[in-house]
């Protein structure tokens, strides 16, 4: 998430009082604590404690990976052991686990956060500014990324450094593709798909167990994130900044688009768990799913003799690019734990973000290196198709608002999705319904403790 807002006067330094309002399936943190400001902490005279605990959900299948950094780590730094704690099998339920630890002692150092989780950290004051921390360990901070690591900027601070960084990419079978005589490439633009996707559907109808030439990934996961795309395509989208824009006409004519390619033109479905898994299995010809689920994909592809290519997100009819959103989660680091702890999870998140680190990582993973210096030349020489990332990077864009900055927005998006896709409603009544859940969030929940 690139957001361009000026974050220093973005929200008072009282944070959020989500309370009913946080996400229901999720039951997100509470912000309604004042956000921690810079320690003043002498870290000159602190000595890093000897043991800190790691709370992550292996994004893209990464627990090798990441105990694989962890021993690196350990051996760099002996006098340090990180315990690696499995904290759910996706962001939200790591979300939870971090919730309900503060009300105990048992509080991990440094936890996975999302895109849409770090802000509530912040503003909650569960989660500690890295500025200092991070010079104390003497990390080079100005090696990130400068577009993943300002993703943090709130406040004059940044409150989390970018880790496992992805950007949704359009994955399609090549033999399916070949097999209907279209392009063996994505589609630049939706349009192009809808006529090549009848084709690609009639030329593969009778391989066991296929279903469609498209498939959109599980709405229980992120909806929000990947139908900015199709929105954005049609100059729509959630919201416009603090304008909800989720009913607007555009919006609409979007998301009647999307509910045609499932009911009407019958060349669509909707994945029920893992739309990658879904492709592997040989039941679909094409998806949209993270960059973190590449190598995964291509090792699972090969194992059947499958043959995966990928490709940027397809445009639309208003705007070819840029539509494609970053996402994926940062490291943060708990207020409610010693400065002892602090300062050895600051050494801990520096080294497995370093350049060497993040190429391990995008190596095994597929998510985007989040250091301008890091070495990717071994590692695209083994998954090349990991370059198609990188260049995406180049061309993406802020998310909406209305899906980052309002808790529990992603969860109302994901269930009006599923209205309109798997239960057939009405896309006018339903987006209007989303349209006033999330004003009611952003007039109750945001607009008071925004500053003018």
């Amino acid at each position: 998430m690139t957001t361009d807002i000026n974050r220093r006067n973005l929200l008072a330094a009282a944070g959020l009082g989500m309370g009913a309002l946080a996400l229901a399936a999720c039951g997100g943190p509470s912000t309604a604590a004042p956000a921690a400001t810079a320690s003043a902490t002498d870290w000159s005279k602190v000595k890093p404690a000897s043991k800190i605990t790691f709370m992550s959900s292996h994004p893209g299948k990464s627990a090798d990976i990441e105990a694989a950094l962890i021993k690196d780590f350990q051996a760099a730094n002996p006098g340090i052991e990180v315990e690696l704690v499995t904290g759910g099998a996706n962001y939200e339920e790591v979300a939870q686990k971090f919730q309900t630890s503060q009300a105990g002692n048992n509080v991990p150092d440094v936890v996975v956060a999302s895109d849409v989780w770090w802000f509530r950290y912040a503003i909650a004051g569960t989660v500690v500014p890295l500025e200092a921390l991070l010079s104390a360990v003497d990390d080079k901070s100005a090696g990130f990324n400068k577009t993943l690591y300002d993703d943090y900027n709130y406040g004059e601070s940044h409150w989390a450094v970018p880790y496992a960084r992805s950007t949704p990419l359009f994955y399609y079978n090549k033999d399916h593709f070949a097999a209907a005589g279209v392009p063996d490439r994505a589609p630049a633009t939706w349009d192009e798909f809808a006529s090549w996707a009848p084709k690609i559907q009639a030329a593969n109808a009778g391989k066991p167990g296929y279903l469609h030439a498209y498939q959109y990934p599980a709405l229980a996961g992120y909806a929000g994130w990947t139908l900015q795309n199709v929105l954005w395509g049609q100059g729509a989208g959630w919201s416009n900044k603090w304008d909800m824009t989720a009913n607007s006409d555009a919006s609409v004519k979007a998301m009647q688009w999307v509910a045609d390619t499932i009911v009407k033109d019958g060349w669509a479905g909707v994945s029920s768990k893992d739309a990658v898994a879904d492709m592997t299995a040989g039941a679909i010809s094409s998806t949209i799913s993270s960059t973190g689920d590449l190598v995964g994909t291509l090792k699972a592809a090969s194992t059947s003799g499958m043959n995966i290519g990928v490709g940027f997100l397809p445009g639309g009819a208003v705007s070819a690019s840029p539509v494609c959103p970053t996402g994926g989660a940062g490291l943060v680091i708990a207020t409610k734990t010693s400065p002892e702890r602090q300062l050895a999870a600051a050494k801990f998140i520096s080294f497995v973000t370093n350049a060497q680190s993040t190429a391990k990582f995008s190596a095994a993973t597929g998510y985007m290196p989040v250091r301008t210096d890091a070495d990717m030349t071994p590692v695209l020489s083994a998954t090349p198709q990991i370059q198609v990332a990188l260049d995406q990077l180049k061309v993406t864009r802020s998310q909406d608002y209305g899906r980052v900055f309002l808790p529990g927005a992603d969860l109302e998006m994901a269930n009006a999705a599923a209205k309109i896709m798997n239960e057939k409603a009405d896309v006018k009544a339903t987006l209007d319904t989303l349209q006033g859940k999330l004003e009611e969030i952003y007039t109750k929940t945001v607009k008071p403790k925004l500053k003018s």
